[in-house]
């Protein structure tokens, strides 16, 4: 076991941090569990509040990220489960814990009960280059003023959204900074599909110069519809620069997964109740019913900064979504209650008591003060346990979903070099059909349909409305496979209208452009999606009170 620590620690160039070898480099006690399923499986923690340090719904990638420092997209290798697998960690650390020593202990913790050995590597990964035109349009700089890319805000009263013209003044910028900056800049990211950005322009020295484009709902090096103006990030660093942004693979330093355990080694006894205990109650909460005059849309924000909570204008039945974690469009997965569960509206305001999270600042800079989402929800229920005298319990019952059947398959099998797992954008062959009225790209690689048809609602929300249960495979097609969908999203050009007997939101083909998600199935990938009844859990309302017990 020695020599495995030995290999781990060595490979990453950290023999001091071996397990015992330091005072505080080791979890005291540490509970390792998979995760129970979720509707929204996102990656939550680490919070580090009082000792108690969580992380919760994490598949192995976010893990080792979280632990070494480095980002998700430069962990590779390893088995397929990866980016599936979810895991929560819940440990006892202690109070004054850095977040260096926090990482630490994760590394030490991922080391000790999955057996995880990892070791620095270089490999090509997607990347945008940056390269010089034939004629660069950019401005030597003298130096005088301040450097960076400048963001320049639209007239007074402007709102800025799609189809705006968005504004950077760039001074005194080497090349390599700006390919740095692009990222920054709004919907930089989701212009390059988060990919990295390379200066290979050869060009030295620091230039001034302007960009300008359009705000798209789409990323993606794309057109606009017909007649539209359209100016893509792309086209206005080749015209207005000089310079091209083009995708391939780029050496890059990355971590690589040698081995490591599908199963984590099992929990000490009794760890349970060696664990520091989590907050279950608000320190303070004021509910009153909404102002009538109040508009009518739900307004605030469970997860402040502080601790606070400021929720406006919500009912009962959005407030017990927001307490389970059920998402608005899934509302039949709350189940029975009277009438007043959606006409009633409340406001509430409560308070928890904060601690400190280290996602919160992933550039080594101080922990800011926050609470966990899932803190805030576990109060939240109680809140209204208490006040409105609310009873409720889990129930398995048949909802309206879909199934995954096969009609013409059109799939390509999986490399089963690939990780499991989907993404937002095109594969390394780079081509991207998007529009701005058929906005969504997603690929999926290494998946088995079964797989697929539960990350599918992921990409899809706003789509499959009320569809609570879900997407089952009924395909009755075995193996692995490579899939990219492009389908529009609501508000994309879309008429919004359901199919009929579909469960809701599905958006029919009005508008030129438009590929409902129906259609991507069916075109390009031989597939259907049709209307079903699945078996789900549903939060069934026992009892509740019309009006909460005073403050």
């Amino acid at each position: 076991m020695m020599r495995t620590f030995a290999y781990f620690f060595a490979s990453i160039g950290v023999f001091a941090l071996l397990p015992g070898a330091a005072s505080g480099q080791s979890f005291e006690v540490a509970d390792v569990h998979v995760s129970a399923p979720a509707t929204n499986s996102v990656m939550r923690g680490g919070f580090y509040r009082g000792g108690r340090y969580e992380v919760r719904t994490a598949n192995m990638v976010g893990l080792i990220s979280m632990a070494f420092g480095v980002d998700a997209d430069k962990v590779v290798g390893g088995p397929g489960w990866l980016d599936n697998d979810r895991f929560d960690v819940i440990a006892k650390a202690p109070a004054d814990a850095t977040p260096e020593a926090l990482r630490t202990m994760l590394r030490t913790l991922l080391a000790e009960r999955f057996r995880l050995m990892v070791h620095n590597d270089t490999r090509p990964l997607p990347a945008y280059v940056l390269t010089a035109g034939k004629k660069p349009q950019m401005k030597q700089a003298d130096g005088s003023g301040d450097s960076g890319c400048r963001f320049q805000p639209p007239p007074t009263g402007v709102m800025i959204g799609p189809g705006s013209l968005i504004s950077y003044s760039c001074r005194n910028m080497t090349l390599a900074a700006f390919a740095e900056a692009i990222r920054t800049m709004i919907s930089g990211t989701l212009y390059l599909n988060g990919y990295r950005i390379v200066d290979r322009t050869e060009l030295q020295g620091i230039w001034n110069f302007d960009v300008k484009y359009t705000l798209t709902t789409m990323p993606g090096p794309v057109a606009g519809p017909p007649g539209a103006d359209v100016v893509t990030l792309f086209d206005a660093v080749e015209k207005q620069l000089g310079l091209k942004l083009e995708l391939t693979r780029v050496p890059m330093p990355v971590l690589t997964v040698d081995s490591v355990d599908e199963k984590p080694t099992e929990n000490l006894p009794g760890v349970g109740e060696k664990l520091p205990v989590a907050p279950t109650e608000f320190e303070v909460a004021d509910i009153k019913p909404s102002d009538p005059g109040a508009p009518g849309f739900q307004k605030g924000n469970a997860f402040q900064p502080g601790g606070r909570v400021d929720l406006q204008n919500y009912t009962l039945r959005s407030l017990i979504g927001l307490a389970w974690n059920i998402p608005r469009n899934l509302d039949t997965m709350i189940a029975g209650g009277p009438k007043f569960l959606d006409t009633d509206h409340f406001d509430i305001v409560a308070k928890a008591s904060t601690g400190t999270s280290l996602t919160a600042s992933p550039n080594g800079s101080a922990p800011a003060q926050t609470v966990d989402p899932d803190s805030i929800r576990v109060m939240m229920r109680a809140l209204l346990k208490d006040r409105f005298r609310l009873a409720l319990h889990n129930e398995e019952r048949p909802l309206p979903g879909w199934a995954l059947v096969s009609a013409k398959p059109k799939l390509r099998k999986a490399d089963p070099s690939n990780r499991t797992g989907c993404k937002e954008g095109p594969g390394m062959d780079g081509k991207d059909p998007r529009t701005p009225v058929a906005s969504r790209l997603v690929t999926c690689l290494n998946m088995t349909l079964a797989q697929y048809a539960q990350q599918l609602p992921l990409y899809a929300a706003g789509v499959l409305v009320g569809a609570g249960g879900g997407i089952v495979d009924e395909t009755g097609l075995d193996g692995a496979y490579d899939m990219t969908l492009n389908f529009s999203l609501p508000g994309g050009g879309q008429s919004g209208a359901g199919r009929s007997g579909d469960a809701g939101g599905a958006p029919a083909a009005a508008d030129p452009g438009v590929i409902t998600l129906f259609d991507a199935v069916e075109k390009q990938l031989g597939l259907k999606l049709e209307p079903r009844k699945n078996p789900a859990t549903v939060l069934v309302i026992d009892h509740v009170e019309e009006k909460p017990t005073d403050n």
